[in-house]
Parts: C-alpha cells; sequence; structure tokens
C-alpha cells in the first residue's frame, strides 16, 4: 500500500485498534471482478474525512479510498446497526473508565430538542390581532 500524507481526520493507531474489532469483517479480501477489496482503515478515515469537512461525498480527495466505495459501506454499517453497537460499546467504555455505570440510568429531554406540534410555537402563546 502505498503511503500518504496523513490528513487530521485520520485515524490514530490507538483509535484504529479500538475500532477494528468492532467493525465486520470484510468477505474474503475480494469484490466482484477479483478487485482486492480496500483497506477497512483507509475506508474509514475516508469517512470521516467527509464526517468532519462536511465536504458532499464526490469531493473526496483521491488519495482517499474511492468515494463510492466509503459511502456504500457507510450506508450498510448505519443500516445493519454497526454504527449504533460501535457507539454503544464506545460509550459504556467511557462511561466505566470514568467510573460509572456502562448503561446511563436516565436522560434528560430539553424543549430545544422536542418538535413541537403543527399548531405550537410561537402561535400557541400570542395571542390573536382583532
Amino acid at each position: 500500500m502505498k503511503t500518504r500524507k496523513r490528513y487530521p481526520s485520520d485515524l490514530s493507531d490507538g483509535e484504529w485498534r479500538l475500532l477494528e474489532p468492532l467493525l465486520p469483517s470484510s468477505k474474503s479480501g475480494t469484490r466482484k471482478g477479483g478487485r482486492p477489496a480496500q483497506a477497512r482503515r483507509e475506508i474509514i478515515n475516508g469517512i470521516r474525512y467527509i464526517l468532519r469537512t462536511g465536504a458532499a461525498w464526490r469531493l473526496m480527495p483521491h488519495d482517499l479510498p474511492k468515494w463510492g466505495t466509503c459511502y456504500d459501506l457507510f450506508r450498510k454499517w448505519k443500516k445493519d446497526g454497526t454504527w449504533q453497537k460501535i457507539h454503544d460499546k464506545l460509550r459504556g467504555d467511557v462511561r466505566e473508565a470514568a467510573g460509572r455505570e456502562r448503561q446511563p440510568s436516565a436522560a434528560i429531554i430539553d424543549s430545544q430538542s422536542v418538535k413541537t406540534t403543527e399548531k405550537g410555537g410561537s402561535m400557541a402563546t400570542t395571542r390573536g390581532r382583532k
């Protein structure tokens, strides 16, 4: 694999060691047509680049894997629950490291994060003019 200049969004070696076992295994190292599968770490680096910069998928730099490869896996892992599994595992690890229970016992919802009804909001709190 050729080396490339690192992006600030690239995984560190330590982050990769935590993340790698949580990812689904690649299917026998090849895809249709016999082309070798992209290294999963580079695919994650591509996904992180897009999420961190807010760029469009098609604007992914050419030294990262093809945007379509990264996008397809990002969507697949969203649909099959891989991202949620990763989030739950890492959240639990952080909570345990802080001396807390793995699972939170309460949640807080404020008014800014709850959708109002169609007639709610400022319409419901202001008097109508006659």
